[in-house]
């Protein structure tokens, strides 16, 4: 079971691709952080009542920015017995108090980084921010090798019409800092709709990403990194530069993935908070998350969500598939 929570609508960076850019004047909302104790012990009663383990995957924002996260996480893995990862900006990366706490508490690491050099800094509003997340990654790899413990460190690449020529060879820059796996994903017009029409990717970039993919794979297994994305992931980034839909019938919601929103609303994915979403203070124990994918399918069937018409879920498609 993957739980990716969202515990803060803030950053520090003005990405203009994100709708979380520190510029935009906006609310900034953040989780109840009771409300995550209280439900992280139901989260560990089901983890020992199923035997399934459990992966909190928080998520921002900037996640790491947020101050309770730190002890939370502790208390997450620590008394409650769960993995916990994040995905992250890499700005606090230069601290070596962060890079500690990671390495003693997080499974699973994932940084993301979109281009090389001066590409990177534009896209992300941060003059020499590229060469600040390698030294930091490169700074914790070396402290994993040599502690002999840590979590996966993976990046992930948000491809768009500027960073696809690119992405080859940041894909063996990620490989010399010490990553181990490498994640990417399409750019999504939801956040940012004036950004995306001059930035999506067109369909021929796709096409040459799928054709040229199997061959990436291989000499980057060579040199121990996997490259995700399975055949269903790249399917859907053929039909979006297509304009082409993908409906999706049952995504099994709720069996193996389920989403949580800074509001305390848990649902099959980001996309349907607002349709599926479940108040997390309406799960009272293990067995009311047992009986949430049944929930979802009554909600689906009273009123389908145009979402599920159109899913751009990444976890349905596969982006984590080996």
């Amino acid at each position: 079971m993957t739980i990716v929570w969202r515990v803060t609508e803030r950053c520090n960076l003005s990405c203009k691709f994100c709708g979380y850019d520190r510029q935009l004047e906006r609310p900034r909302c953040e989780a109840d952080p009771s409300a995550i104790v209280r439900f992280g012990a139901i989260l560990s009663e089901y983890q020992k009542l199923t035997a399934d383990s459990v992966l909190v995957s928080w998520l921002g924002g900037e996640p790491l920015l947020w101050r309770p996260l730190a002890w939370l996480t502790k208390l997450f893995t620590q008394q409650y017995g769960l993995r916990v990862s994040t995905t992250t900006n890499g700005t606090t990366l230069s601290s070596l108090s962060v890079r500690e706490h990671l390495l003693d508490f997080y499974s699973e690491l994932t940084i993301s980084v979109d281009g090389i050099g001066d590409l990177h800094d534009k896209l992300r509003g941060w003059p020499g921010g590229y060469a600040a997340v390698r030294k930091g990654v490169t700074a914790l790899a070396c402290a994993k090798q040599k502690n002999k413990r840590g979590p996966i460190l993976r990046a992930n690449v948000l491809l768009m019409r500027e960073t696809l020529p690119g992405f080859r060879e940041l894909c063996f820059e990620l490989a010399d800092w010490g990553i181990e796996e490498i994640t990417f994903n399409q750019l999504g017009g939801n956040d940012r709709p004036e950004f995306f029409p001059g930035n999506r990717l067109l369909s021929e970039q796709v096409e040459m990403l799928a054709t040229c993919l199997p061959e990436l794979r291989s000499v980057l297994a060579d040199r121990g990194v996997l490259l995700r994305g399975g055949h269903a992931y790249l399917n859907r980034m053929v039909a979006s530069s297509r304009g082409e839909r993908l409906p999706v019938i049952d995504c099994r919601a709720g069996e193996t993935f389920l989403f949580i929103n800074e509001e305390g609303m848990a649902a099959p994915c980001s996309f349907t908070a607002v349709g599926y979403g479940v108040p997390i203070d309406q799960i009272a124990a293990a067995m009311d998350l047992l009986k949430l994918p049944e929930r979802f399918a009554t909600l689906r069937a009273i009123a389908r969500q145009s979402a599920c018409d159109d899913c751009h879920s990444t976890q349905v498609f596969e982006k984590f598939a080996a």
